[in-house]
């Protein structure tokens, strides 16, 4: 017998065979699907984005590991899982979509990408004279992770200068210059694009608030792919109407999907995305790399990649 393991999506007969022949006795159930049954009594590990709405993992008393999807955790019931010893891993696989997806958020809000379109739309030939060039930018990431890393190196081309935010402000490979967490406000004043990088965890709620972007320069604008609990999105709402942020482009939201009442809908200057920025042709690929790879080194006794510290969030 092999290491019972549940698993909530179809990787395909292939990569299926694969996981098994390391040891795995996978059970597949679709995420949507799954509930607590004497099937699941004897699992070891969880494979899967968000089974827990529907799954009582308090019921699994051999469970000795979760392996998200997700780079984010906020789905997981944190609060059953502290006093536990159970390894969570999660997926790091994204920071290569996401990191170009913050380069085409950058350059269409400089470029007035959306307003052309509109003027295609309604087949109107007007010049727009006020786009702006990346050249000469600071752009402000509040978090230096994977994912703030492969857009920095992505921008390296543009000569923009890049500044990061992270806990001790260490010094980040990409970075002309990192902040100390409690430098927010000066890295904040100092950016003329701000992109919201850092994981969700209770600290970091409305961290982006009506006094931060107070500090932000005027006119400046602002990028959200991370969570969008993270902003206060009245106080986004009403910055974005006055103009002290001349644009923003959002990927997260509070709720989702975003309501048809949000007003972010009818904002000439918002872009408005569907958490679309992790797709890419190569998210399963690498969705499976690190799940194959972690496997292994579970099966091997080895340390496994992407360990999270629930104490501290990510």
């Amino acid at each position: 017998m092999g290491v019972k393991t549940l698993i909530t999506y179809n990787f395909g007969e292939e990569k299926m065979e694969g996981l098994r022949k390391l040891g795995c006795d996978l059970i597949y159930i679709p995420e949507k699907e799954v509930a607590y049954s004497e099937e699941l009594r004897d699992v070891e590990v969880i494979i899967g984005y968000d089974p827990f709405a529907t799954l009582d993992i308090s019921k699994m008393k051999k469970l000795k590991w979760i392996q998200l999807f997700s780079a984010g955790i906020d789905q997981l019931p944190t609060g059953y899982l502290k006093d536990k010893d159970i390894i969570i891993t999660n997926n790091k696989g994204y920071s290569i979509p996401i990191g170009e997806w913050i380069v085409m958020d950058i350059l269409e809000l400089l470029k007035h990408s959306s307003r052309f379109m509109r003027s295609q739309d309604r087949k109107q030939w007007k010049l727009d004279r006020g786009i702006l060039e990346v050249y000469g930018k600071t752009i402000g990431f509040i978090g230096t992770g994977a994912i703030a890393q492969e857009a920095a190196k992505r921008l390296q081309g543009f000569e923009a200068r890049v500044v990061g935010l992270n806990t001790r402000g260490l010094e980040v490979q990409y970075f002309h210059e990192c902040f100390r967490a409690d430098q927010l406000d000066e890295m904040l004043s100092q950016a003329d694009i701000v992109v919201v990088t850092i994981p969700y965890t209770d600290s970091s709620f409305h961290l982006i608030d009506a006094g931060r972007i107070r500090n932000m320069k005027d006119g400046a604008c602002f990028i959200n792919i991370a969570r969008g609990s993270i902003v206060d999105e009245a106080a986004l709402i009403n910055a974005l109407e006055s103009g002290k942020i001349a644009g923003a482009a959002l990927d997260v939201f509070e709720e989702e999907p975003l309501s048809p009442a949000s007003p972010f809908w009818e904002m000439d200057n918002v872009i408005v995305t569907p958490h679309n920025a992790f797709i890419s042709d190569m998210k399963d690929e690498r969705r499976y790399e690190t799940i194959h790879g972690n496997m292994k080194n579970f099966m091997d006794g080895k340390e496994l990649r992407n360990v999270i510290d629930l104490k501290r969030g990510y």
